[in-house]
């Protein structure tokens, strides 16, 4: 699942997009992969009142390396795929720091 590219998209505030496909309740949390494009984050927590969501900000957001306040969930509160928007890096940073997290 790794060798796929991930799908990254910048707004025109230069902010970069990326959607993810999350996997409440696994072992631990984790960057598990890259499917048809989507980052595929596996999550700890349990999908019960934004657990998962906020697992998801701390677990981008360390894998970046970035304060949480950086990763913003757009859009998918509620559904697994989600829409979220990294600011303060380049696509090429996000693009290098996510292959590292792989």
């Amino acid at each position: 699942m790794a060798t796929e590219p991930v799908s990254l998209v910048v707004t025109r505030e230069g902010a970069v997009r990326v959607e993810v496909l999350a996997k409440p309740r696994a072992r631990s949390s984790r960057i598990a992969g890259v499917r048809q494009g989507a980052l595929v984050v596996q999550l700890a927590a349990p999908p019960v009142d934004g657990a998962a969501n906020a697992e998801l900000v701390e677990a981008l957001a360390s894998a970046l390396q970035v304060p949480r306040r950086d990763v913003v969930l757009v859009r998918g509160e509620t559904a697994r795929t989600k829409l979220v928007e990294v600011r303060g890096l380049s696509v090429d940073e996000v693009r290098a720091r996510l292959g590292r997290a792989l």
